[in-house]
Parts: C-alpha cells; sequence; structure tokens
C-alpha cells in the first residue's frame, strides 16, 4: 500500500514473476580450489556485498544450490566429482567459470588438467583472469541475472580460445606494448600511447 493508502498494483504474467524471483534468489555452490577461490571468497564476504544481489545463500550441499562457481583449477581426477555435483543440482541451474584455469586451463597445459570445465558441462558466463577480481565476478552475476531475466536459451557461451585466456592474464597485452619495472600507468599515459598508435 503506498502512502495515501491507495493500493498498488502490478499486473504481470506468472512466467515474467517466476524470472525475477530466480534471477534475485540465486544460491551459489562455490567449487574454489586455488587462488580464484580466494578472490570467491573474498566477493561473498562483507567487502564486495554478494547479497545485495540475492545470492549470498552459499550452499554447500548441490541439491539445494541452483548456480555452481567454478573457481580454479580442476583436475583429471576432480572432472567425475565435479560432473556428479553439477548433475546432483535441480533444474533450472546455472554454471559460472571463473578465472582462466577452469575457463581454458589457464597456465596448466598439461595432460593433468582438464582444458576447461565446458568438456564436462555446459558454462553460462566465462569470468577472465587470473586470478580475476571480485568485481569480475560480481559482473558475471549480473550478466547471468540479465540472462535469466531475458528469457534466452540456455545455450553455452563460447569457450575462450588459449590467446584469450593468456591475454586475460596479463596487462602488459591488454595496453598492447611493455611496461617498465616501478612504472605507474596513468589515464594521461594511456591516451597518450593511444594516439601515438593511431598516428602509425
Amino acid at each position: 500500500m503506498s502512502k495515501d493508502g491507495s493500493s498498488i498494483f502490478y499486473p504481470t504474467l506468472l512466467s515474467e514473476a517466476a524470472k525475477w524471483a530466480q534471477k534475485n534468489s540465486l544460491w551459489p555452490m562455490p567449487f574454489g580450489t586455488s587462488c580464484c577461490g580466494i578472490e570467491m571468497m573474498s566477493t561473498i564476504s562483507s567487502t564486495y556485498d554478494l547479497s545485495r544481489f540475492g545470492a549470498e545463500v552459499v550452499r554447500f550441499s548441490p541439491r539445494q544450490a541452483d548456480m555452481l562457481i567454478v573457481a580454479g583449477t580442476i583436475t583429471s581426477k576432480m572432472a567425475p566429482i565435479l560432473r556428479t555435483i553439477y548433475d546432483q543440482m535441480l533444474e533450472p541451474k546455472w554454471v559460472i567459470a571463473m578465472g582462466a584455469c577452469s575457463s581454458s586451463g589457464g597456465i596448466f597445459d598439461t595432460y593433468s588438467v582438464l582444458q576447461g570445465i565446458d568438456e564436462i558441462m555446459p558454462v553460462d558466463v566465462y569470468v577472465p583472469g587470473c586470478p580475476p577480481i571480485p568485481e569480475g565476478l560480481l559482473y558475471s552475476i549480473m550478466h547471468l541475472q540479465k540472462k535469466i531475466q531475458d528469457g534466452s536459451d540456455r545455450k553455452p557461451a563460447e569457450r575462450p580460445t588459449q590467446e584469450d585466456a593468456m591475454n586475460a592474464m596479463s596487462y602488459r597485452k591488454g595496453v598492447g606494448y611493455d611496461i617498465k619495472a616501478n612504472f605507474v600507468v596513468t589515464p594521461d599515459h594511456i591516451n597518450e600511447i593511444k594516439k601515438q598508435q593511431e598516428l602509425k
């Protein structure tokens, strides 16, 4: 009821209301195995406050979760366990691959490390970085919420290439030139470099 005493009525479809409820009540199942797991814990903590997005109810039982956050390196021996956890989650369920290792194997290009979790399950959102900053995970959850609200088909996201994963781990490649030690990059410096690149 509003302050003037009149009732408020929002006509909507039941399907839209269900999407809104799903979007704002994601229950994450964390699967942190290395440095990305520390960043995930930081995101859930009070500093970044994941509860602002309705995803603070962290569940360590797959039957009570609907969003799997895989953060870190997944070895071949872990793969069947991770797949079992995914299978035990109820539909609708979503998967976030957090970091270069869970997205593409990262720097571990070896026989014992899975080269991306999309080899064993569909992935909805990839978070680049090694490790990604907490804001990256927050943005991925907001992106996932938008996908849920739009009701778009759940086709797996495109897997990043090896070069994309390596570029995400290197700020040097992001700005397009080598950075010397003890050098502070300022916005003015970046604009100057962009002008130089445009002149070439």
